[in-house]
């Protein structure tokens, strides 16, 4: 047992940007789907990922196979590849794919574990001698994106974000990478690599020149870059919202404000852990990842900043939205106190000269003029248009 230690290409990601800010854009556009409860939702489904072991329970992965649920079910997914050739199967059970003989020639396995069976993960796990708590890990789908080292292969858990649906997804994904198998794990299927199976089907590159470190590499950057797009997405979002506000500042608004905050904190959690990872992967001396490499690494890392500046910039234009709509709230009710009292300003004078010929006096000269009646009108009338015609010089109406 493995002591355990602490511690390409341009076009296809252009058309998937692409893709996925169109998706973001249409998400966003439709009022902000759960509003109220988050549009950021974690993957939780009963047939692929187990439930969290209760507090105190013994370390390992027993006692999630005690507790698996038979309805649990896997699909599997296996490339072969080396110097001029692919192979892909698909498999629907564990032991079948761990039982199907691997190609004569030089090669680099990957393999895709859609669904954390417990049953599955420990088979796998034993089979190629991981550590049982590492077992753990993968079935227990709260962990934060970390990296732990062995003597013969990396562990590292990283968070899958995407729209599914119009719906934000946030995926756990478990690797174990030796120096020629690539084992993954999944809690559904769906993800981000796809750009990267593409290429593994053009028979040259640097797929044929390197091994698992390579594979490695490039779905950790897919894994990065697929968050440009959405970051895209929220500060186009952001940038509506700001519109709305200044519009018309309505408590729904404050709403959607207050979702998009918490799902960019969400994100934030899942992406400075990541940002790490990145960057022990880059320092590490281990022989597993060739050192012609370390500068594709140093590049994810380079990406990783950029996505978290990207992020940092989408939370200060939520926080500052946040101060704009109280100003925009504050600067509304002051406009309607400004009406209010522009209304009774032309009132009280009117009301006074009432209240004083209202009184019950039984001498009150002016009323028994013959034309009290008018000149009580013209009076009132006079006024009022003085008091507009001062109000409109100061600018409080008509402008």
């Amino acid at each position: 047992m493995p002591v355990r230690k602490s511690f390409e290409s341009a076009k296809e990601v252009a058309s998937a940007t692409s893709d996925v800010i169109a998706k973001t854009a249409g998400f966003f556009a439709s009022t902000f789907v759960g509003i109220g409860r988050g549009i950021f939702q974690p993957l939780t489904n009963s047939t692929a990922v187990a439930p969290r072991a209760e507090p105190g329970a013994a370390p390992g992965i027993e006692q999630y196979l005690q507790a698996e649920d038979s309805s649990f079910t896997v699909s599997v997914s296996i490339i072969d590849y080396g110097e001029g050739y692919t192979e892909h199967h698909e498999f629907e059970n564990i032991d079948d794919a761990l039982h199907h003989p691997k190609p004569e020639k030089p090669h680099v396995r990957w393999i895709n574990i859609n669904g954390l069976k417990p049953s599955a993960v420990d088979t796998v796990c034993k089979q190629y001698g991981f550590h049982t708590l590492s077992a753990e890990d993968v079935i227990n789908t709260y962990q934060r994106p970390k990296l732990e080292v062995f003597d013969d292969h990396y562990f590292v858990v990283a968070r899958q974000i995407q729209l599914v649906e119009d719906r934000l997804k946030n995926e756990q994904i478990s690797f174990f990478l030796t120096r020629d198998t690539l084992i993954s794990f999944q809690e559904v299927e769906g993800d981000v690599f796809d750009p990267v199976r593409r290429r593994l089907e053009n028979k040259t590159g640097r797929f044929r020149i390197y091994k698992t470190d390579y594979l490695f590499y490039a779905l950790l950057d897919s894994i990065v870059d697929h968050l440009f797009p959405l970051l895209e997405g929220y500060g186009a979002a952001l940038e509506d919202l700001e519109y709305e506000i200044l519009q018309n500042p309505v408590p729904e608004l404050q709403q959607q404000l207050f979702a998009v905050k918490r799902d960019l904190s969400l994100l934030r959690r899942a992406l400075w852990p990541l940002r790490e990872v990145v960057d022990q992967l880059y320092r590490d001396e281990s022989d597993i990842i060739h050192r012609d490499l370390k500068s594709f690494y140093r590049d994810v890392q380079d990406h990783s900043i950029q996505v978290i500046d990207l992020l940092e910039t989408c939370r200060e234009t939520a926080s500052s939205l946040s101060d704009l709509y109280q100003s925009a709230v504050g600067n509304k009710m002051n406009e309607t106190m400004k009406v209010l009292t522009i209304m009774a300003s032309f009132f009280i004078p009117i009301t006074f000269v009432a209240g004083v010929y209202g009184m019950n006096f039984e001498h009150i000269p002016e009323l028994s003029w013959p034309y009290a009646y008018a000149a009580f009108w013209s009076v009132c009338i006079s006024i009022t248009a003085a008091l507009a015609v001062y109000f409109w010089r100061k600018g409080w109406i008509g402008k």
